[in-house]
């Protein structure tokens, strides 16, 4: 039972700590923030399950509370956002599905839907255009890579690979924790498989590979390690895109003018594409909501606009590049160019570039609408630009430079010319929403410092805007144009990001076959084999251009990933020392109800990271203070590896010693989706209704299980509450009001199931008459109108004397900077400073 106790001690998932910086966002009814701002490190929470079936002791208890729900102390409109979370879990109609699947052109397939602007042009700058074989080969070779990639792997596989509806890397790599025990941050406790979005599906458990895979994986920690080093490198790889996908995007579009305005030259260029690039970024605060029912017409007139030019194209110049459906001539091709067909891998791989937002953006619409928006507008309006460019060059052999704007006839150059332009910056804005997407997941899963997060939508969730991504991405965008001034350098750079981010999903889909959905073992290895196996061949193409801009994104993946897993490093240790810190509950049984000072009128809210025991920052409030609060209640804000946790199931309130001690813990579990809204009053006042409620029911199922206890179960010992917990344990307290013994499950019956309050006889339905509980009530009234307290600890985290160089090196000074640098829990709560008690404190790791 010790070693059991151990590892719910230390299961926990961490969110950073306080540290200074950033203010709290006004903003009253239109700005939003996250809930990772609220608090540091997010503690667990190990309670018994609460739904039917699950063996385990206080299962009566369990069906009793079933009906009733909880109330949320602090979510005030996390699930107020209409539509926010339903669209995964309802069959939707067909036109509601051809909708959706209208609206993904404008924010899905922006990024593939402009790279026929620039392809060719790269391409035919690495291989020489000779002959039909060139042309028809590099058509080929483009067709094929749409064909198996965008469409085979991710529409047909990858798609199908989501959680609960939601995509992306961080989502498959929640998925994994939620079967295996592989999270660096340790946050899996029993209570979370019970959340209804935590549902486990495995089809065949029978299987000893799936749970060999298992076992492996949550008993070596170099594999924890390794998993999450490969997550966090795709992540870091979809923010570098973020940075690449507007300099190339809008540089591309503008290129057009050159040649066709005279004395329009590179510098021109240039200027121009960091006047479009400083504006798009500007207006990222007023959120994509202002101007998002625009995305989808100009994408859908784009991608007319692609197929009806490719098919004039291809009838006036060459209608033998059909020809090019035939795979041999991407073998007639690589057997006449050799290095420089292997080379130009490294263009041709442009053509997917945006494939990964199929899968990251999935959150926002459904999988069968992305599917039929790429399967029946995107690949075949692609597959006709490209073929009409082909066309063209077979004709027009030298004009490969500027290939797109070239094939475009005369009388549509300018209407073309704009469509491009806003088709580039509608690409760029869901590259950027991705990348906000990705930082704040990151957050939520304990792997980046808290920034100020600034909800734009009321009607859309995942619409974001973080201020200091924005502008860090405008600058190094800005610097990327004037330093390279060519989309050619920056398209070497932007394929190695993109055969990155798809290496990394290929890696965890795999896994995901053989863990979760315990695949065939010769199909789940075909998958890496067939799909893995090209993107590594394009890989090894993107990387021999590492000197001519391919170092770029490895030194923006590698920044962001320093950054991310120092910040995990550093939480992590800091939680063990906590854990080890904490106080025993043989001192708090000595101190007695007083808690060894003066108890005084008001309500102190503590934030802490431990939920077993009590944290040793109270012990530094108590030496502190001359006084501490008649009420007392540990807040901890938890994140589970799930992307909502409904709101009837987020918050859970448990007594904390004896009943004089008027000291309860609460725990808010959120999904990395979730979203708060900062109001402290509201928070307030909702804490103290639902404590209230939690105060009623408790008196409520105390005087039921007396009267069952008398009834039926005179044999089976029970906890009383005002017993409170037992000395030198600590873990008591989570399981009041519950009972204990096992074997009420089974004396279960089915008339218990339906107990509720209307059903409880009278004697037991009026605990007001209850002399203990009115007086617990009126204390707690009088306590509120006292005030409330926030009492956060300021923390300094510090290496050991006699750790080793690189621990202090990380610990003492990077982790330390970004905990000076990241956003405090006092900025993110939105609490006035004179509610607000601080106290220092030193954890040595």
């Amino acid at each position: 039972m010790e070693d059991e106790d151990k590892i719910e001690e230390s299961s926990v998932n961490l969110l950073g700590s306080t540290g200074s910086g950033g203010g709290g966002g006004g903003g009253g009814d239109r700005r939003w923030v996250d809930g990772s701002e609220v608090d540091s490190e997010s503690p667990p929470w190990s309670l018994l399950d609460e739904h039917e079936g699950t063996q385990g002791y206080g299962s009566l208890r369990r069906r009793l509370v079933k009906k009733p729900k909880r109330v949320d102390s602090f979510d005030v409109e996390a699930m107020s956002i209409a539509g926010a979370h339903g669209h995964h879990t309802k069959d939707l109609s067909t036109w509601r599905t051809l909708a959706l699947a209208f609206q993904t052109l404008g924010v899905v397939y922006g990024d593939m839907g402009t790279s026929p602007l620039y392809v060719f042009a790269d391409v035919f700058t690495k291989v020489p255009m000779e002959s039909e074989v060139d042309v028809l080969g590099a058509l080929s070779l483009v067709m094929y890579t749409i064909a198996l990639l965008p469409l085979a792997k991710y529409v047909f596989v990858v798609l199908k690979a989501n959680d609960n509806g939601e995509g992306g890397t961080f989502a498959l790599y929640s998925l994994i924790c939620r079967y295996a025990k592989v999270s660096m941050l340790p946050n899996r406790q029993p209570a979370d498989e019970q959340i209804s979005s935590f549902k486990l599906k495995l089809p065949t458990p029978e299987l000893e590979r799936a749970l060999n895979i298992k076992e492996n994986l949550e008993r070596k920690s170099s594999l924890k390690t390794l998993l999450l080093l490969l997550v966090l490198m795709g992540t870091s790889m979809i923010i570098g895109d973020g940075i690449l996908t507007p300099a190339i995007s809008v540089m591309s579009a503008v290129s057009g003018l050159k040649g066709q305005v005279p004395g329009f030259g590179t510098n021109a260029m240039v200027i121009l594409s960091i006047v479009i690039l400083a504006g798009l970024f500007s207006i990222q605060r007023f959120g994509t909501s202002k101007v998002g029912f625009m995305f989808a017409p100009v994408l859908a007139l784009w991608f007319f606009s692609l197929g009806s030019i490719g098919i004039y194209n291809i009838l006036k110049y060459n209608i033998t590049v059909f020809k090019a459906f035939n795979p041999a001539y991407v073998y007639w091709f690589f057997k006449k160019n050799k290095k420089e067909a292997w080379s130009c891998l490294g263009g041709c791989v442009l053509c997917i570039t945006g494939a990964e937002a199929m899968f990251a953006d999935l959150g926002h619409f459904s999988v069968r609408a992305i599917q039929i928006a790429f399967t029946f507008v995107v690949f075949p309006c692609l597959l006709l630009a490209y073929m009409g460019q082909a066309a063209y060059l077979m004709t027009y052999p030298d004009s490969s430079e500027r290939i797109f704007y070239d094939s475009v006839p005369d009388s549509l150059f300018w209407p073309v010319l704009v469509i491009a332009t806003l088709a580039a910056m509608i690409a760029s804005q869901a590259m950027i929403s991705a990348t906000f997407s990705c930082v704040k997941q990151s957050m939520a899963l304990g792997c980046f410092p808290r920034l100020k997060i600034i909800h734009t939508s009321r009607k859309r969730m995942g619409q974001i805007y973080i201020p200091v991504i924005n502008w860090f991405l405008m600058i190094m965008c800005i610097l990327v144009v004037s330093i390279f001034r060519s989309t050619t350098d920056i398209a070497n750079a932007y394929g190695i990001a993109e055969v990155g981010v798809m290496l990394v999903s290929t890696t965890l889909v795999t896994l995901v076959m053989l863990l979760i959905w315990q695949t065939n073992l010769f199909l789940a290895l075909c998958f890496p084999l067939v799909f893995g196996s090209i993107e590594l061949l394009y890989m090894s193409a993107v990387l021999s251009k590492l000197l001519e801009g391919g170092w770029l994104p490895l030194v923006f993946a590698s920044f962001f990933l320093c950054v991310m897993y120092t910040w995990n490093y550093g939480s992590v240790l800091k939680y063990q020392s906590e854990v080890r810190e904490k106080i025993s509950m043989d001192f708090m049984f000595e101190l007695g109800s007083t808690l060894g000072t003066v108890r005084v009128p008001g309500i102190g809210l503590l934030y802490n990271e431990l939920v077993q025991g009590i944290p040793s920052i109270f012990g530094q409030f108590l030496l502190s203070l001359p006084a501490i609060h008649s009420t007392v209640v540990f807040v901890c804000i938890k994140y589970v590896p799930v992307p909502v946790v409904p709101q009837e199931e987020r918050f859970l309130f448990r007594r904390v010693c004896p009943k004089d001690y008027h000291m309860f813990r609460c725990v808010a579990r959120y999904g990395y989706k979730d979203v708060r809204k900062e109001d402290h009053r509201a928070f307030e006042q909702l804490l103290v209704e639902s404590l209230e409620k939690f105060l009623r029911r408790e008196a409520q199922d105390l005087a039921l299980e007396s009267n069952l206890n008398d009834q039926e179960f005179d044999s089976i010992s029970t906890i009383s509450r005002d017993s409170g917990v037992q000395a030198g344990d600590g873990n008591n307290d989570l399981r009041i009001p519950f009972l204990h013994d096992e074997r009420f499950n089974e004396a279960e019956t089915s008339a218990s199931q339906e107990i509720d309050s209307a059903a409880l006889p009278p004697s037991m339905m009026s605990v007001d008459e209850d002399p203990s509980l009115e007086y617990e009530l009126s204390a707690l009234r009088e306590a509120m109108d006292s005030g409330f307290t926030y009492l956060l600890a300021h923390g300094e985290v510090r290496a050991k004397k006699n750790s080793f160089f690189l621990k202090k090196l990380f610990i003492n000074y990077f982790y330390a900077f970004l905990r000076r640098n990241c956003r405090a829990g006092t900025a993110n709560m939105s609490v006035p400073h004179m509610n607000i008690i601080q106290v220092r404190m030193t954890y040595m790791v």
